[in-house]
């Protein structure tokens, strides 16, 4: 394992992988009110959403950071 990659609980896991995760567990219009960006309200697929989250960082960090929640709370339980 790489010294860049020590650590990352995000190490491995594909962000197609992470989205169907979230969407699985609040479908679109839930992740819509959670993180407000158009890709998850204004007809929301997959293709569209791995589309422009690819793209736009920001945006990426966001839904990675709330799947972190989402997994940290689900390993609480």
């Amino acid at each position: 394992m790489s010294e860049r990659q020590a650590g990352n609980p995000l190490h491995g896991i594909t962000l197609q992988s992470l989205l169907d995760h979230l969407v699985s567990r609040y479908g679109w219009e839930e992740l819509g009110l959670r993180i407000d960006i158009r890709c998850f309200t204004h007809q929301p697929s997959m293709a569209s959403s791995l589309k422009f989250l690819r793209r736009t960082p920001w945006a990426r960090e966001k839904v990675e950071a709330l799947y972190l929640r989402t997994t940290e709370s689900d390993a609480r339980r």
